[in-house]
């Protein structure tokens, strides 16, 4: 056993658990399941004119921006997805990072059935409609109901996971912690860089929602994270990824309290930068943007 247990590591224990039991609780009593695909207005604080259009799967495919061929999302998922899979290969390890590498994996797939979809309606404007109202089979659009359902809320969650690790690489890692604990080197720097950038640009040009409720699928994940954390140093593993998450310190309830509320912020930048597309871009690009 590498991981000893000190008194205050309860507090810490229960912080977890508490975020666990509050992000259940919270998901539980907002989220109405996986085949549901149409949200209400009061499921999300980001409902937009593209939202009230009711896109159903298509939205998996479809970009915000009028006229803009599926190809372009495809293309931009499959850059992403390739370059961040080159940079994985040389850290294997990065939980944010493979997150986002599966998001970009499930949106390259459902960009090439809209594609696909779109080239068989080509008279059809830019498919969305076309594809909605043809998809007949009552089977095929429970799958996309379902797919969509997964890839929405991996991209709900990995945007927030984004905010948060790059937040503390830039303003805490960076600064205050020797480079010799997490070797830093230009690869995490990209890294770091690459993550936001790619889903930024994803964000731009995708349909997606992002209802405030859906945090707590992020805190979930980093619960999850914390946990494995946890499981792996008592199995004799006695390397933190990231001091503050040590156990054997006085001040570390304090560390993982603060953590659990940043949770909050983080996830709200990036609902604002949803937020803001759907407002300013509608105004600014009137005949262009949904």
């Amino acid at each position: 056993m590498a991981l000893i247990v000190y008194w205050y590591d309860f507090i810490c224990f229960g912080i977890v658990l508490a975020a666990i039991a509050a992000s259940l609780w919270f998901i539980l009593r907002r989220e109405r399941g996986c085949i549901d695909v149409e949200d209400t207005a009061h499921n999300s604080l980001l409902l937009s004119r593209s939202e009230s259009e009711s896109l159903g799967p298509a939205r998996l495919w479809t970009s915000c921006w009028r006229r803009l061929h599926p190809g372009w999302l495809l293309l931009t998922r499959s850059i992403s997805f390739l370059s961040m899979a080159a940079l994985l290969a040389w850290d294997v390890l990065k939980w944010t990072f493979m997150l986002v590498m599966i998001y970009f994996a499930m949106g390259i797939m459902a960009s090439l059935y809209g594609c696909l979809e779109h080239s068989k309606k080509p008279t059809l404007g830019t498919g969305e409609d076309a594809v909605v109202n043809n998809v007949g089979d009552y089977e095929l659009r429970q799958r996309l109901g379902v797919y969509g359902c997964f890839m929405e809320r991996i991209f709900q969650t990995g945007a927030g996971a984004v905010v948060l690790t790059d937040v503390v690489f830039w303003l805490v890692i960076v600064p205050f912690i020797s480079n010799t604990h997490l070797g830093l080197n230009m690869l995490m720097i990209c890294m770091h860089t690459a993550n936001a950038g790619f889903l930024i640009l994803d964000t731009l040009l995708n349909s997606l929602r992002f209802p405030w409720f859906r945090i707590g699928y992020f805190v979930l994940w980093s619960c999850l994270y914390i946990v494995f954390q946890w499981i792996i140093h008592a199995c004799g593993l006695t390397w933190w990824p990231y001091p503050f998450l040590e156990l054997d310190r006085p001040w570390a309830p304090m560390w993982y309290l603060c953590m659990a509320i940043a949770h909050i912020p983080c996830y709200g930048v990036y609902a604002a930068i949803v937020k803001a597309k759907n407002s300013c871009f509608p105004s600014l690009f009137p005949n262009a943007f949904r």
